[in-house]
C-alpha cells in the first residue's frame, strides 16, 4: 500500500466523525492559540519598554540614592558638582511628587517634577511650542512651568496654554512651554525649577539624578569616575546609590522578556501536552472501534507497517489541523486584544512556527501508542472482535 492509499484512509478515519475529531483537535488549538498569544503580549510588551529606554537617550546615566533617612539623598550643590567630571555633558537632578493643577475650572491630578536647564537634552525631549527652564529660572526659582502634551490636553484642550497661567498645589505658575509627545507616563507631567520644587514639596533632598555623557562612547568612563565619588560621599556604603545606563538597563530587559516569555510559553505549552493526551485517548477508542476493520485489511494483505502508518498519519493531521487553527485562532486573538484592551503586541513567526512543529510533535508522541496497538493486533483475534 503506498502513502497516498495511507492518508486517504487515514483522512476518510478522521472524516468519518467529524465532532469527535474537532473535540479532539480543540486541546490542540487552544494549546498554540495560547502560546501565540502570550507570547505575542510578552513581546510586545518588552519592545514598548525598550522603545521607551532608547527615547531615553543611549549616553544617559541614571543615579538612583536609596534609603528613607533624611541625609540619604544630596543637596542640590552635591548633584550639580558632577557636570565637573570630565566627559559629562548636562546634569538634571529631579525632586518629583503629586500635585493638584488647576486652569480656570479645569482640574487634574497630576505629577510635577523639578529639575534644571539640561533636562530637555538630558532625557531626550523635545519642545511643541515656547521655551524650557533657564538657569536664571532656577537660580531665582521662578515660578514658570513646562506641561506635557496630556497636562495640556486635560486643563488646555483647545488653546495655546504659553503665557497663560496653571495653578499647581494653589500656586500660581506661568506656562512657559510645551513638550512634545513621547507616549505614556512621559507626557503626563509638570516640569518646573527644581529650586521652586524643592520649597513647594518641602523635600531639599534629591534621590534622582540624570548625567548625559557626551557621547555613548565615554558612558564607561563617566561610571568609572562617579562611582569613588558617591563611594566617599556615602562613606564606602555601595548599597546607598545605585547607578544605571541605558545598555545595563535594555540587558536586564530583555534577560526580564526572555524569561518571562519562556515562563508564559511554558504555561501554554500544558496545553498542547493535554490536548496531545486527549489525542491518544481518542486514538486508543477509534482502535477498539476499528478492531475488526484492522483484521480484515490484515487478511487481505495489509503490512504492519501500513496499519502503522494510517493510524499515526490521523494522529498526525489531527495534531497539525489543530495546530494551523490554532495559529489563526491566536493571530487573531492577539489582534483582537490589542484593538480592545490596547495591548501592545508582537507576534514572532519563530514562536509560530515552533508551536506548529510541537503541535505536530505531539501528535507523532501520543499516537505512536495507538497506532502501534494496532498494528500489533492478529488477524485471527481482530476478526473475533464484536
Amino acid at each position: 500500500m503506498n502513502l497516498y492509499q495511507i492518508i486517504r484512509l487515514a483522512a476518510a478515519g478522521i472524516m468519518g466523525n467529524k465532532l469527535r475529531s474537532f473535540l479532539t483537535m480543540l486541546g490542540v488549538i487552544i494549546g498554540v492559540g495560547s502560546v501565540i498569544i502570550l507570547t505575542a503580549m510578552g513581546g510586545g510588551t518588552t519592545k514598548q519598554v525598550t522603545q521607551r529606554i532608547q527615547q531615553m537617550g543611549s549616553n544617559m546615566i541614571t543615579v538612583i540614592i536609596r534609603g528613607r533617612g533624611a541625609d540619604t539623598g544630596l543637596t542640590l550643590a552635591e548633584a550639580l558638582a558632577f557636570k565637573e567630571i570630565p566627559g559629562v555633558s548636562g546634569v538634571a537632578p529631579v525632586v518629583s511628587g503629586n500635585v493638584k493643577a488647576k486652569a480656570g475650572t479645569r482640574n487634574y491630578d497630576t505629577a510635577v517634577e523639578g529639575t534644571t536647564e539640561d533636562y530637555l537634552a538630558v532625557r531626550n525631549f523635545n519642545l511643541n511650542a515656547g521655551r524650557f527652564l533657564s538657569s536664571l529660572d532656577r537660580q531665582y526659582r521662578q515660578q514658570v512651568a513646562v506641561l506635557g502634551s496630556e497636562v495640556v490636553n486635560q486643563l488646555f484642550p483647545f488653546t495655546n496654554p504659553v503665557g497663560q497661567q496653571v495653578q499647581v498645589n494653589g500656586l500660581n505658575f506661568t506656562v512657559v512651554g510645551v513638550l512634545a509627545p513621547k507616549g505614556g507616563s512621559e507626557d503626563d507631567r509638570i516640569i518646573i525649577p527644581i529650586t521652586t520644587a524643592q520649597r513647594l514639596l518641602r523635600n531639599t533632598r534629591l534621590r534622582n539624578i540624570y548625567l548625559q555623557a557626551a557621547s555613548p562612547d565615554q558612558v564607561n568612563g563617566v561610571i568609572a569616575r562617579l562611582e569613588p565619588l558617591l563611594s566617599r560621599r556615602f562613606k564606602g556604603d555601595t548599597d546607598a546609590y545605585r547607578i544605571f545606563n541605558q545598555t545595563a538597563m535594555l540587558e536586564t530587559v530583555s534577560q526580564v522578556s526572555s524569561t518571562l516569555s519562556l515562563m508564559l510559553g511554558g504555561i501554554a505549552g500544558i496545553s498542547l501536552l493535554v490536548g496531545g493526551i486527549g489525542i491518544m485517548n481518542i486514538m486508543l477508542v477509534s482502535v477498539t472501534e476499528r478492531t475488526r476493520e484492522i483484521g480484515i485489511r490484515k487478511a487481505i494483505g495489509a503490512r504492519r507497517r501500513d496499519i502503522l502508518g494510517q493510524f499515526l498519519i490521523e494522529a498526525m493531521v489531527l495534531s497539525g489541523m489543530g495546530g494551523i487553527i490554532g495559529i489563526i485562532s491566536g493571530i487573531a486573538g492577539a489582534f483582537i486584544l490589542q484593538k480592545l484592551a490596547g495591548i501592545s503586541i508582537a507576534l514572532s513567526p519563530a514562536v509560530i512556527v515552533i508551536a506548529w512543529g510541537f503541535a505536530l510533535l505531539v501528535g507523532v508522541f501520543f499516537g505512536f501508542y495507538p497506532a502501534n496497538r494496532a498494528a500489533a493486533l492478529q488477524p485471527i483475534e481482530a476478526l473475533r472482535a464484536e
